[in-house]
């Protein structure tokens, strides 16, 4: 760090900003190398404070980690929500509960192409638990107040109300969804899908979201 980026964080910590300091160094740690990178002596250096300094905000690592998790959830709402935002201007109310639901899913696994080491960090406890996204403090929700899990819930309640979903088959949709996507993002991150370029994961990205859209409204086969 320079003397001039080295004073200029001491004064955010004389001003009390200690903690959002060593936040933003935690989740610069995480967007370069993954979950494994957020050290909290190092997000100290960063933030031109003693490791001493940091326990005032953060007792342990696991504190640091769970804020900076939070905030990689947040971002992933975000991009859900930027997509969603699309489909929100469509004026028939089946249109627009159809391209929500692809959107939820578009921005899921454009973040895991964005953002690989802060996907990896969102989702690296082990184990975790939807509950676990609800919080006060550095909380994982997006500009609409709603978590990543929330938004996905709310795209499947909209294809209820728009009368395309029947109501008898929406309990338990949201995790074949998300299963599907989820599984997805990580053929692409760490699976065979890592070495393509970024057009053809948009077009495997495509082509899922459609195939968990035509599942869920398909007609079930008579036994």
């Amino acid at each position: 760090m320079s003397d001039k980026a080295s004073r200029a964080a001491r004064g955010t910590y004389r001003h009390g900003d200690l903690r959002r300091a060593l936040l933003e160094a935690g989740v610069a740690l995480a967007r370069e190398g993954g979950p494994q990178a957020i050290v909290l002596r190092e997000a100290t250096r960063r933030a031109g404070v003693v490791p001493n300094a940091a326990y005032r905000h953060f007792a342990n690592h696991q504190a640091l980690f769970e804020a900076v998790r939070g905030v990689a959830l947040s971002y992933l709402s975000r991009s859900i929500e930027a997509e969603i935002a699309a489909a929100h201007r469509l004026r028939e109310p089946r249109r627009r509960a159809r391209a929500a639901l692809r959107g939820v899913g578009l921005g899921y696994l454009r973040f895991a192409r964005q953002e690989p080491g802060l996907f990896r960090t969102a989702f690296a406890a082990r184990p975790f638990g939807v509950d676990e996204f609800a919080g006060d403090d550095d909380a994982p929700r997006g500009a609409s107040g709603l978590d990543p899990f929330q938004l996905l819930c709310q795209a499947l309640d909209g294809l209820v109300e728009a009368g395309l979903l029947p109501p008898a088959r929406r309990p338990g949709a949201e995790w074949m969804a998300w299963s599907a996507v989820h599984g997805m993002a990580f053929l692409m991150l760490d699976g065979p899908l890592r070495g393509l370029q970024d057009a053809a994961c948009g077009q495997l990205a495509e082509r899922l979201v459609a195939m968990v859209e035509q599942g869920l409204l398909a007609a079930p086969h008579a036994p």
